[in-house]
């Protein structure tokens, strides 16, 4: 009987953030300080990436614009608390890089993304337990997924980026059952 091989993330060394030009002239940085993922087999090349993100763990440094970006706005957490991301493929690129494709659902919408990941390598902690690390980086158009609100400018322009930079530094340790 051969055993499961499932990697888990270790949110205590994973941080997911995102970018938004604002006012087109600099970004804002946000993250989600509580979100989950797995990845269900030994191959990452075959494997399938779940995550779950809780969109009321929207954090930007700002209470104010959290409190905006939790409304219907954007995300409306009341109605839509999860952001899901399901894996269609890992393609290997070049040694360590690969292209992540999958289906992000964001407000009941779902549509297909693709990634840019490093792949950092594997390594024992000092507890012996083995984990793989990975950076991954994309961006997402925010309207594509029903987050519309913007503000047009005296000046001309708009306050807020269509374009979304996402970011992903995560550690995953491996269990077999």
């Amino acid at each position: 009987m051969s055993n499961k091989t499932t990697w888990n993330l270790d949110p205590t060394h994973s941080e997911l953030t995102f970018k938004v030009k604002h006012l087109m002239i600099s970004n804002v940085k946000g993250e989600f300080t509580k979100f989950s993922a797995t990845i269900d087999g030994a191959d990452f090349e075959t494997a399938k990436l779940s995550a779950t993100i809780d969109a009321a763990s929207i954090f930007t440094n700002n209470n104010d614009r959290d409190g905006h970006l939790k409304s219907a706005d954007f995300f409306e957490v009341e109605n839509y608390p999860e952001l899901k991301f399901e894996s269609t493929s890992f393609k290997k690129v070049d040694d360590d890089e690969y292209k992540l494709t999958g289906d992000l659902t964001i407000k009941g919408t779902t549509k297909s993304i693709e990634l840019d990941v490093d792949f950092g390598g594997f390594m024992k902690d000092p507890y012996g337990n083995e984990k793989a690390g990975f950076s991954i980086a994309g961006k997402i158009n925010r309207k594509d997924f029903g987050l519309n609100w913007n503000a047009a400018l005296e000046a001309g322009g708009v306050m807020v980026s269509e374009e979304v930079k996402i970011a992903a530094e995560v550690q995953f340790v491996k269990t077999e059952a």
